[in-house]
């Protein structure tokens, strides 16, 4: 019989990027934050939030404590670049939006961060 892994209450935080729309890159504040983008590779937003990532793209969308990048241009989340990581402690996911925005930028994506 199998046993379910139990997640404490505290570790309900996640890391969540969103893809943009190539029309961001016509954003002067977007473009000179990211001043080694890679032609090709895709525009995102990372972000963390206490809620479910998909209800938090959902409030975005719908003008919600939504940040602008999202709410102008936001095309679909990206789980592949942040399931791994989720759940966390708050302050697991305050490190961890950081540390991957740095490293999708690293990688040559274009990357906004609130």
């Amino acid at each position: 019989m199998a046993t379910l892994k139990r997640i404490p209450r505290s570790h309900h935080y996640h890391v969540y990027v969103v893809e943009l729309s190539d029309e961001v890159w016509n954003v002067g504040r977007f473009r000179n934050a990211n001043p080694d983008y890679q032609l090709g590779k895709p525009f995102v937003y990372v972000g963390m939030t206490g809620l479910d990532p998909d209800v938090r793209f959902d409030k975005h969308m719908a003008g919600i404590q939504s940040n602008v990048f999202v709410r102008k241009w936001g095309l679909r989340l990206l789980p592949p670049l942040y399931a791994m990581y989720n759940p966390m402690p708050y302050e697991g996911a305050r490190d961890m939006e950081v540390d991957l925005g740095i490293a999708l930028r690293a990688a040559g994506y274009g990357v906004w961060q609130a």
